[in-house]
C-alpha cells in the first residue's frame, strides 16, 4: 500500500511526493525499495503488487522498474485501507484464485529483516486455516498513537485475538502495557483470497460486490475505467473498522521485528543514531549547545544551530520547519495554513 500523503512528516512529505518515496534513513534506498526487496525470498517479484494513487504511479514504475503495469493498481480517490485491499484481492484472484497475500504499508521502517521475513512465514503457515493473521508489534511504551490488539494467551504461535482498540488515551495504554496481553497494531495483514473473499462479504457486502463486478475487466484495457466507476461511490473505511474488528476468526503472531510505521518526525528520532548529546542528524551542521534534536537538511546547505534542546529542524524543497518536538502534533496545521498561503508549499 503505496498511496497515503503523510501529511505529519512535512515538510519532507509533500502531496506530490510523499514520504514512502523517499530515502528517509538515509541508506541509499526509498521506503517504498525497501519494502518491496523486504519480501525477498518469500514472494517472487512478478506477484508484487503495488496500489497507489493515480498521480504516483510514474514514481513507483521509477523506483521499482521491474514491476509490469498491471502490478502497479492506480487508486482515482483515496478511500482508506479497505477497498486499496479488496481491489488487490480481487485482480490477483483472476489468474490466483487460491493464493495466499501479504499486506504491507510501504511507508514502515523493519529493523529486524531476518526476524519479520520468519513471522511472516509463520502467519502464511497460519493462514492455510481460514482465518485472518495480523502481525502484532510487541509494545515497548504505552503509545497513544498505535491501535491495541488484545490476544488470548497460548502456547500456539498464532493467538487467537479478542479486541482490537483504536487509540487509547495514556491510562489505557499504560493498563495495556501492564496486563502484557496486548501488542500494537501495525496494520500488516495476511490471509488467503476465499477467506478474505468470505469475510468481506460478510461485513462488506456492498463493497465485496463492487469489487467482484470487476472481473471481466481485471488485466484488460477496461480495468482503469471501471476502477474510477467503482471508487466514485464505493465506502471509505479501513480494513480493521471495517474487516478485522468484526471477523470472528482472526490470529495475531507476536513480532519483535524493530517496527515503527515513521509517522512522525518525534519517531523518526528514536530509531535514528544520534550523537552523544541525542542529536539526530541528516545534514551537514554544526551545532553549539544543541540537545536531543532532530535535523534533516540538503548536504549541499550548512546548517548552524546554537542552543537549541528538543527541536525539530527540517528543510526539504522550498520549506524550512523548525518546531519543538513535543508540538510535533501542529505539523498538520502547518500544512493547512501553509498551502493557504501557497499550494506549493504543501
Amino acid at each position: 500500500m503505496a498511496g497515503g500523503i503523510g501529511t505529519r512528516f512535512w515538510p519532507i512529505s509533500r502531496s506530490n511526493y510523499p514520504k514512502q518515496f523517499h530515502d528517509v534513513l538515509g541508506v541509499g534506498k526509498t521506503m517504498l525499495q525497501q519494502t518491496a526487496e523486504r519480501f525477498e525470498g518469500i514472494v517472487a517479484p512478478e506477484n508484487i503488487y503495488v496500489v497507489t494513487s493515480e498521480e504516483f504511479a510514474g514514481i513507483v514504475q521509477e523506483q521499482l522498474p521491474f514491476l509490469s503495469p498491471d502490478q502497479i493498481l492506480k487508486e482515482p480517490q483515496r478511500k482508506n485501507t479497505a477497498p486499496c485491499i479488496a481491489y488487490a484481492a480481487y485482480k490477483i484472484s483472476k489468474k490466483h484464485p487460491k493464493a495466499k497475500i501479504i499486506v504491507a504499508p510501504a511507508d514502515h521502517v523493519i529493523l529486524k529483516e531476518e526476524a519479520f521475513k520468519a513471522r511472516v512465514n509463520e502467519a502464511l503457515e497460519a493462514a492455510k486455516e481460514p482465518v485472518l493473521v495480523t502481525l502484532g508489534i510487541v509494545p515497548t511504551r504505552p503509545d497513544t498513537g498505535y491501535g491495541y490488539i488484545q490476544y488470548q494467551e497460548s502456547n500456539e504461535t498464532a493467538k487467537t485475538v479478542k479486541t482490537f482498540t483504536e487509540k487509547p488515551n495514556v491510562e489505557l495504554a499504560e493498563a495495556f502495557l501492564e496486563s502484557g496481553d496486548y501488542v500494537w497494531n501495525a496494520g500488516l495483514f495476511v490471509f488467503s483470497i476465499p477467506t478474505f473473499k468470505h469475510e468481506l462479504t460478510k461485513h462488506l457486502s456492498r463493497l465485496a460486490e463492487q469489487f467482484e463486478e470487476g472481473r471481466a475487466f481485471y488485466y484488460t484495457e477496461q480495468e482503469p475505467e471501471f476502477i474510477r466507476k467503482v471508487y466514485a461511490v464505493c465506502k471509505s473505511i479501513s480494513m480493521d473498522n471495517g474487516v478485522m474488528e468484526k471477523a470472528r476468526e482472526v490470529k495475531v503472531i507476536l513480532a519483535d521485528i524493530g517496527w515503527s510505521d515513521l509517522g512522525t518526525w518525534k519517531s523518526l528520532h528514536e530509531i535514528n543514531e544520534k550523537d552523544e548529546l541525542q542529536n539526530a542528524v541528516d545534514a551537514q551542521v554544526m551545532l553549539y549547545e544543541t540537545t536531543d534534536c532532530i535535523i534533516k537538511a540538503p548536504k549541499d546547505k550548512l546548517v548552524v544551530i546554537h542552543g537549541l534542546s528538543n527541536y525539530i529542524v527540517a528543510e526539504h524543497g522550498n520549506v524550512l520547519m523548525i518546531c519543538p518536538k513535543d508540538q510535533e502534533q501542529q505539523v498538520k496545521q502547518f500544512v493547512e495554513d501553509a498551502t493557504k498561503l501557497d499550494p506549493n508549499f504543501s
